[in-house]
């Protein structure tokens, strides 16, 4: 696993996505959340052609914190199945600095 991630999943609401942006983020599992939408995705799922609408979700965190997010994600996410995928990201030592300082649990 990289050192920082870009964490991403989507939901059928933005109240959906909302609400697992503000849990990941109040435990530290990830420093930060965005949300994009609604965006157009086109898809097979069960064996059948589809397209909707969705609210994309992207959640920064490093590659330690990354196994406690996708279970949160998964644990909490209103579908049975959901999509959660990690991109490796690199960026300016600030940057990389707020998402580890964020990410890091309080005692």
């Amino acid at each position: 696993m990289a050192d920082y991630v870009q964490v991403s999943t989507a939901t059928e609401t933005r109240e959906q996505a909302l609400q697992l942006a503000r849990t990941a983020v109040q435990a530290r599992l990830a420093a930060g959340a965005q949300i994009i939408g609604p965006v157009t995705s086109v898809f097979w799922h069960a064996g059948e052609f589809g397209t909707g609408e969705e609210w994309r979700l992207l959640l920064k965190t490093t590659g330690n914190r990354y196994p406690q997010l996708e279970k949160h994600l998964v644990d909490n996410h209103p579908w049975k199945n959901p999509e959660v995928c990690a991109t490796p990201i690199t960026g300016a030592e600030p940057c990389l600095e707020w998402i580890r300082s964020n990410t890091t649990p309080s005692d």
